[in-house]
Order: C-alpha cells, then structure tokens, then sequence
C-alpha cells in the first residue's frame, strides 16, 4: 500500500484563496526547489548501481536460511530479520528507480533501471517463497512458543506469523504452490487483453459539437472532457457516439470479464474459499459483513442521493427527463477563474489539518522544509499524483503535476494526508509492520479532503463560491461513495452468477449493471433515465480487472466522514484516536483499528454519517438558493 498511493478527483477550481503576486513561469518547473532530492536515497545513480549489486547478494543468499526456522527462537529471528532486512533495502531501491523514471519517461536509462529494480524485487519475492510452509510446519505451537522466549521475534513478527498460520486451511501443498505461482501470468492475462482491446484496437468514432468543434478520436480522454460540457444536445452526442462504439464489442468484452470471473473462482475453489470475495478479502482479515453492510447501506441513503439528482436537474434547468448523460457537468460555476500556487496549497494544508493538533502540524513543517516533492508538469514527466512511501529509512515522496486550480489543491491535501500516515507510521512502528491496509490509508487522505471542502465553504467570500464548493462537496460523495459501492455491487452479482452455475455473457452483464443503474439512479421514481444503450459502462471500468478492490475507497470515505465528523465535534479525544490508527500503521488488521479507533465498520453508523453529510450539504444549498 504504501509504495504507491495514488488519487484521482474530480475537476474543481478555487476563488476564495488570496494567490501570490504573479502568476509562475514554465520555467519554474526546472527550479530545484519545485523537485524532489532523490539523493536523500542515494547520492547518485552510480551509488543506486553500486547498491544494486550489494542486495542482489543479500537476496541471493536469503534461501540458505531454509530448514532453520524450526531450530530455535533465535534462529527464526535471524532467519526473518536478514529477509526483511534485504527487502527493505529492495524496496530502497524500487523507490529510487521508480522516482527517477518519472521524473522523465524519455530517459531509457532510467526506465531501464526501473527494469532491473522490478526484477530484483521478484528475485526476493521467490528467495523468500519458502518461508510460508516451513513457518506451517513448524506449526503454531512451536511459533507461540518461540514468540514467548524472544521479545523482539514477537514485537516485529507475530502479526506476520499469524497471518501465515491463519493461511494454514488456504495453503495448498509446495507442489501445488508452484502450480499455483505459475498460472498467475495466465490468470491476469484478462486485464492485458481489456487493455489492448479498450486503449489500443477500439476503433473510436469523430464527433462535431454544436460549435463546430471536431472530436477527431472520441477515446476515454476526450471522453472524459466533452461529457461535461454545458451544452446538453453535446453530451447526448457524446453519450451516443462514445457507448455506441462499446456496445459492438458487447461479446468480447464480456468474454474477457468472464474470463476475469473465473479466475478468481478457480483460486478461490483451490483454496477452499467459500467464495471469491472470501478469498478477496482474506488477506486483510477483513469481515464479509462490512462489504454487505457497505452495499446496504448504500442501498438505504440511495433517496438522499435521489434528492441530489433531483437538485441536480433544477439547477442545470431540464424540464424534460433528467438523463444519464446529465451527471457530469458542474452545476454550479464561478465568476472567475482563480489561481493557487504551491506556497498556497502548503498554506492552505496547515490550516485545514490544523484540527489534527501539533504532532501533525510539526510533521507537515518538517517535510514543506525539504525536498520531498516533485510539483510541477513539464515535457517527459509522468502524469497523474501519488505518494510513494517504502523508503522506509528516509522519508516520503510525492509526485504531482499541480495546476494552480482546486484540483491540484484536492490532490495536494489528499497525498500529504497519506505522507503523514507514513511518517506517524514509520516514527511508531518497526519496517516490518509499516505496511498499512488500503482501508485505513484512504481514510488518511480523503478524510484530508473533507477538511478542506468544508474549509472552502466556510471561507467563501460570496454566495457563488459556497455554492460551487458546496456542489463539489456533493460530487465527491457521488462518485467515491455512491458510484464506488455500485460498482463494488456489480462485482458481486456477477460473481454470485457464475457461483450459482449460471451463464454469464456481455449482454447479461449488460443487464446486471443496466438493473443497478436504474436503482441507484432512481429511474423506476423518475428521478433519472436510463437510456438502454449507456448500460454497457461496465465495460469501460478497468478496475473490475482488479478483483474485489474499488470497495475500498467506499468504506475508507465512510471511515472518514466518521473521523472528521468527531474531530470537528469533539475535538481532542477523536483526534487522539484517528491519530493513534495511523500510527498503528500495520500492526493490526484494518477493522480491528478502526474498532480501537471507535468505528466498527460492520455496523450501519459510518455510512449512516457519511449520507448525514451529504444531507447536510444539501440542506445548506436548498438555504443559500431559497436567499437569492
């Protein structure tokens, strides 16, 4: 989790911030102050080369260890210690690689390098393999009792243990591991045909919009722009245009999902998993209960967010139907553009987290006084913003590619939030339980996030703003709670399908997710319609390819509106608690921090204040519109 945290938000702007005197020039993006000091992990590529070629020995040397883990509490550590010692020293490495190759994907050198890193991290994964089995047949007395003799083999390994003694039922033979192991490059050769079908093959149609504008290649980027824009006769040509194009290729996208599907089931039959969500959400220790609960309560906020359609329908003015292809555009709009430079963002970072207290704040003044992040877009950078944090010795870094507009300032607080997790983490806890759940990570930063929409509201200086932030507010909700759980929804029922022995094709998935579209977005209440042919939007989300995973951003957001709402709330004792779960990093399982932490995602009460926050909002734009 902490290697790479990445974010995706949707496009805002800013007037409420006081921006800096001028406006920086391209030029600023080759300013070392706006990059990242790569040297803090090693001096220089030569010093990364050099060291390359030490823990590739290390590792080498890692399965001379096999048949000693059952000799003596010392043994196991020593054992344990000197592979956790080179994997952390290979994930030294990757970082470095990684950081590096972003910097400029031209580079092949650098690309090369992320090569040979990838490779030294697989060597370690396979010197390493054996572990598994021979902690099994050492069994779990002997474990608990080496674990009572030696302090340190139970402060930094038991829960490591424990989740390979706990895999004992879902361990299969070593021959029938390796069995496993190779069939992996088979399993996810669904996800490699998705993508060369869907970015490479997909012959994607021109458009002409209403201003003469000519879409030459209607791909998932141009997309993602014209399927916002104001003019509504242009997002029914979009629509029509961009899912026609799916919709013929019904059969095969289907086939590879189906293919997907199956995968999973067959690891989870061999495993002796009830079900692929059993075996999905085993390795986190996960309950099944909060992904139901998850889907239920979802289902039980679905006529707040019905109210929200509806509201979105008023402002944007339809008389007629409100349509699918209604949801993207903003339904409020600012004056004028706005402005935010990176001093800003630091600025407005401070005093969004400032409830969080002083360890947060001296952490956040700590890292804004050092090199840690590569800001600003140029040529032959990589796109998008994320966190890497495995250089478990040195510090955080973050890539992003800042604007100057509220996007960039969501990003900014949202990737921050995972750097503090990272930095309480690695202050608390030893390497070996620093690797942190997904659920509580995201959790971290969009907990960032909500800080700093309701910062905006309240600093908004006229009633425009507070709408727009306002409305921003509800689209987050919408598509991280709403659209997530949904799609998490859809997964399910596909796999209970295959589960009962029924037939799955492109066109019954097409009505699975067709049925839940209309649920979620009220149809059957005529609060939206469905139009039949946009029901193949499964076929688009990439992230089905990743088993039973976007549900996590679901419940981390519902974590967070719990969080947040008790911070504001209570002050101090909250606080104390959410920053005592990250802390924790991973030196428990993520449901049994957040109960430590007071929030018992099985029961109904984190989702419940997350939907109470989007009534809230509601309530506060029903007021400001009844005062024009």
């Amino acid at each position: 989790m902490r290697g790479l945290v990445a974010v995706s938000i949707a496009l805002l702007s800013l007037s409420t911030v006081e921006a800096s005197a001028e406006a920086p020039s391209a030029d600023d993006a080759k300013n070392p102050a706006y990059m990242w000091d790569l040297s803090d992990l090693y001096p220089s590529p030569e010093a990364w080369s050099a060291a390359e070629v030490k823990v590739k020995d290390q590792v080498d040397r890692l399965d001379g260890y096999k048949g000693t883990l059952g000799g003596s509490a010392d043994a196991m550590l020593k054992a344990l210690n000197d592979v956790w010692v080179a994997g952390k020293e290979v994930a030294r490495l990757n970082v470095y690689a990684s950081l590096k190759g972003d910097e400029d994907v031209r580079i092949a050198a650098n690309q090369e390098r992320v090569q040979l890193a990838q490779s030294l991290q697989t060597r370690w994964q396979e010197k390493s393999a054996w572990i598994a089995p021979e902690v099994l047949q050492v069994g779990a007395g002997k474990v608990h009792e080496f674990e009572a003799q030696s302090g340190e083999l139970k402060r930094r390994f038991d829960l490591y243990l424990d989740n390979i003694l706990r895999g004992a039922p879902h361990t299969l033979s070593p021959e029938s591991e390796n069995v496993m192991a190779a069939a992996a490059n088979v399993l996810i050769q669904p996800d490699n045909v998705y993508g060369q079908l869907s970015n490479g093959e997909l012959p994607f149609p021109s458009v002409t919009l209403s201003d003469g504008t000519k879409v030459e290649r209607l791909d998932q980027a141009a997309y993602a722009k014209y399927r916002q824009s104001p003019n509504r006769a242009d997002r029914k040509l979009v629509f029509d245009a961009f899912w026609g194009t799916w919709n013929k290729y019904e059969g095969t996208f289907g086939a590879s999902l189906i293919a997907q599907v199956m995968g999973a089931e067959f690891d989870a039959k061999v495993r002796h998993f009830p079900n692929a969500l059993s075996d999905a959400l085993f390795a986190d220790n996960m309950p099944e209960a909060v992904y139901r609960q998850l889907v239920a309560q979802a289902n039980a906020g679905l006529p707040v967010f019905h109210r929200y359609l509806k509201l979105r329908k008023h402002l944007l003015g339809i008389k007629d139907d409100l349509h699918y292809y209604d949801i993207y555009p903003s339904m409020f709009r600012l004056d004028a553009p706005q402005h935010i430079t990176v001093a800003d963002a630091q600025r407005i970072a401070f005093d969004v987290t400032a409830p969080y207290g002083p360890e947060y704040a001296a952490m956040l003044h700590k890292a804004f006084s050092g090199r840690w992040m590569d800001v600003l877009p140029r040529p032959g950078k990589a796109a998008g913003a994320y966190m890497n944090g495995s250089a478990y010795d040195v510090h955080p870094y973050l890539h992003l590619n800042h604007n100057y507009d509220y996007q960039s300032l969501s990003t900014f607080v949202h990737e921050w939030g995972h750097a503090v997790h990272t930095l309480l983490d690695n202050e608390t806890q030893p390497f070996e339980k620093s690797n942190y759940s997904t659920f509580i990570a995201e959790t971290a930063s969009i907990s960032n996030e909500m800080l700093l929409n309701d910062y905006m509201v309240a600093h908004a200086r006229t009633k425009s703003e507070k709408l727009y932030y306002l409305g921003e507010g509800l689209e987050l909700i919408r598509g991280t709670f709403f659209r997530q759980t949904m799609f998490g929804e859809f997964q399910l029922a596909i796999h209970e399908e295959n589960e009962q022995g029924r037939a799955l094709s492109g066109k019954r998935m097409t009505e699975l997710y067709c049925n839940l579209l209309k649920r979620y977005h009220g149809d059957a209440q005529g609060v939206m319609k469905i139009d039949p042919e946009y029901c193949i939007e499964w076929a688009f989300i990439p992230h089905f390819y990743y088993g039973f995973y976007v549900w996590q951003y679901a419940t981390s957001m519902a974590g967070a509106a719990q969080f947040t709402d008790a911070i504001e709330h209570e002050g101090a004792p909250a606080r104390d608690r959410y920053i005592a779960m990250l802390k924790a990093g991973g030196s428990d399982y993520a449901y049994a921090l957040y109960k430590k932490a007071g929030i018992d995602m099985a029961t109904p009460k984190p989702y419940q204040a997350l939907v109470k926050r989007m009534s809230r909002i509601l309530d506060q734009i029903d007021a400001l519109e009844k005062s024009k």
